[in-house]
């Protein structure tokens, strides 16, 4: 049984498809590099408190006045660069009447880097670019995780029959990642105007989070890594018999509802949080990451107990436990 990463660049894999991971990794390294910048010099901002002496919080009102531009230039090559394929989604998504999980994500960078952009130009306000960079650098990270398993995939009619699978299994996580995506805009919006009337400047900061949580990347990576442990098994350690693959399909469809509904779950449980304004920008794009490497991290089970079971002996009987 050989080893088998998703990381390692298919044998075979065309010009166009490599030019793709190549952008990919290059948007997420400069993601994570703007992001650990900008969350530096953000740090003054933390420490802020009014009941500081005068004349120290006026020395740290400039310091915070200078980072916020250092951190605006910093923030201008994600927003152009790095979320590029976020506009192009969101737009092509628009243009065909329809709303994908890029439109929830375009609408909470912008409605965070805004505001943010005109409190640097006043220099009053709160700023959130430390929040706009960790969610577009998370966002791509899961989305670089996804690539990699999804171009994995190998040839042969048990490989095609895993792919028959992901289009039966698609139709319904589609269905609810639209239908949770309609349900938390409305939310942000709502949730913000009540936030506007009673405590205006929480609004926004509720309503970025509220926007960052809407983005469905979890429920989105649930089938295509799924799908993706079940390819990199079959490469590993090609089916001995129809049986063994039948197996593997179904114990892949199972590991998909679990990503599905797990996702959903989580981002049921953090969404109330962020209304009430417990959870912060930068803290909801943490949860978002964490949500979608517990859905890989799951699916690439499926991978693991399908090797160590074949390497006692046999696949048919294995449970999602493990357990034989």
């Amino acid at each position: 049984m050989r080893a088998f990463s998703i990381f390692s660049t298919p044998q075979g894999l065309g010009d166009a498809a490599r030019l793709e991971r190549r952008h990919m990794l290059a948007r997420m390294g400069l993601g994570w590099l703007a992001m650990m910048q900008v969350m530096m010099f953000a740090f003054p901002g933390y420490l802020r408190s009014d009941a500081m002496a005068p004349d120290n919080l006026a020395t740290l009102d400039q310091a915070i006045f200078l980072m916020n531009w250092i951190s605006l230039v910093l923030t201008v090559p994600v927003m152009l660069y790095c979320a590029w394929p976020v506009w192009g989604g969101a737009l092509r998504s628009l243009a065909r009447g329809r709303i994908n999980m890029d439109v929830p994500v375009a609408l909470g960078i912008v409605a965070a880097f805004l505001p943010s952009a005109h409190t640097t130009w006043v220099g009053r306000g709160e700023v959130y670019f430390d929040s706009v960079t960790m969610f577009v650098a998370f966002l791509l990270t899961a989305r670089y995780l996804e690539l990699c398993a999804r171009q994995s995939i190998g040839a042969g009619g048990a490989h095609q029959l895993i792919e028959q699978l992901r289009d039966s299994v698609s139709v319904r996580a589609n269905q609810i990642a639209f239908w949770f995506v309609v349900v938390q805009l409305a939310l942000a919006f709502m949730v913000g105007a009540v936030w506007y009337v009673y405590a205006p400047e929480h609004a926004i900061g509720v309503m970025v989070a509220l926007l960052v949580m809407s983005c469905p990347c979890a429920m989105a990576m649930a089938v295509p890594t799924a799908v993706a442990a079940a390819h990199a098994s079959l490469s590993a350690a090609p089916a001995g018999s129809d049986a063994d693959v039948q197996e593997l399909a179904r114990q892949t469809a199972a590991v998909a509802r679990q990503n599905l509904y797990g996702a959903v779950a989580w981002h049921l449980l953090m969404t109330p949080l962020a209304a009430i304004g417990w959870v912060a920008p930068w803290l909801a794009a943490v949860t978002m990451l964490v949500s979608s490497l517990a859905v890989a991290g799951n699916s690439w089970k499926l991978y693991r107990r399908r090797n160590r079971a074949l390497a006692v002996g046999g696949w048919q009987g294995v449970g999602l436990n493990g357990s034989m």
